[in-house]
């Protein structure tokens, strides 16, 4: 069931196809002319979708014309990373840890992505002059003791790539973390085949980090992917997003994290929306989430409970959301925003809706 990427409304089975909705079907023909973040599905995760167009899983490949919506928060780095790019493809805020923007692409665009402007470029693999960039920078930066690959999403590298890149990186820094951040074992578990994760073993440390959002996605295939590399001794960490109209249920979420704790992976953030342009209609409201993270909190232990964290719009890095992370609401050019306060005092704002 490998297949071929799904690209096109023609591509996708027929009981979704025929959910498509002629606005839908406008919108696409929009993303396509004005080069915005493609469609683009693996025949894999458009086999859990529904054909309802509020179904969870469907929300998160189909192009939706909410993206249209003016949103005034909308950036286009959300994250702030060029503030702390050094080189291309590297990106350094915090001390003792980096970031390699590795993969330029991935096996399905999710239309949340915060990346979505960067990812919409279509970046090939990190070049052999970008390494070289890279390893430059990380020869004289002794403080890096873990490295952050993502991009894109690194698994939609060849096994020869990924192993001349770790290699690169091995040969520089043999005890160097690895931090590989992949949606892959959710929406491909068929890239997850034994020399890969054969290639991901001999690479230790390195540890795997998740993007995983719903139950439905545990499908039986992503749960035996998963489980092999585990017996390969990887660890693997969850990463979620809220989502409004995908997961913003507590008891969705705490089935979510339980299934994740039987199957041995750890669930570590829960993220509340990045703002990136065309992704308001998933953001749900800061204290609906505080209030959704408290009711969590009551449904299963700690550990399976992630931290609720959000990265500070603009560069600020991620803190632990909380009640008291909030010390007031003011006006703004752009509507109505939280203040939140970070760990040094600093202020900075998130839309109240």
């Amino acid at each position: 069931m490998q297949g071929t990427l799904i690209t096109s409304i023609d591509e996708l089975p027929p009981l979704l196809r025929a959910s498509v909705s002629p606005e839908e079907a406008e919108y696409l023909e929009t993303i396509q002319l004005q080069g915005l973040l493609p469609f683009r599905v693996t025949p894999h995760f458009a086999s859990l979708a529904g054909t309802t167009q509020d179904d969870p899983i469907r929300r998160q490949f189909f192009p939706d014309p909410r993206e249209a919506w003016d949103d005034p928060f909308g950036l286009s780095d959300p994250l702030g990373e060029a503030l702390y790019r050094t080189v291309p493809r590297l990106v350094h805020q915090y001390r003792d840890r980096a970031l390699l923007l590795a993969g330029g692409i991935c096996a399905g665009y999710c239309r949340y992505c915060f990346r979505r402007v960067w990812i919409a470029q279509s970046q090939e693999f990190i070049s052999e002059t970008e390494v070289s960039q890279v390893l430059g920078y990380l020869k004289n930066h002794a403080e890096i003791r873990e490295l952050l690959i993502s991009g894109g999403d690194p698994l939609t590298g060849t096994d020869e790539k990924l192993a001349w890149l770790f290699r690169e990186l091995r040969s520089l820094k043999p005890t160097l973390l690895l931090r590989l951040c992949t949606r892959t074992p959710i929406t491909n578990p068929y890239r997850l085949t034994p020399e890969l994760i054969g290639l991901l073993k001999a690479s230790r440390p390195l540890r795997m980090v998740v993007h995983l959002n719903h139950p439905r996605e545990m499908a039986e295939q992503t749960k035996k992917a998963l489980a092999d590399c585990l017996d390969a001794g990887i660890p693997i960490h969850v990463q979620t997003v809220l989502l409004r109209g995908v997961n913003d249920d507590a008891e969705i979420l705490a089935l979510l994290f339980r299934e994740c704790l039987e199957l041995g992976l750890s669930p570590y953030y829960l993220f509340q929306l990045d703002l990136a342009p065309g992704t308001a209609h998933f953001r749900v409201p800061l204290k609906q989430g505080l209030a959704l993270y408290q009711k969590l909190k009551t449904q299963i232990s700690g550990l399976g409970l992630p931290k609720y964290t959000v990265d500070l719009p603009g560069g600020g890095g991620k803190i632990s959301l909380h009640d008291s992370v909030i010390i007031g609401t003011q006006d703004d050019p752009r509507g109505k925003v939280y203040v939140l306060c970070d760990h040094d005092g600093k202020r900075w704002t998130y839309p109240v809706e």
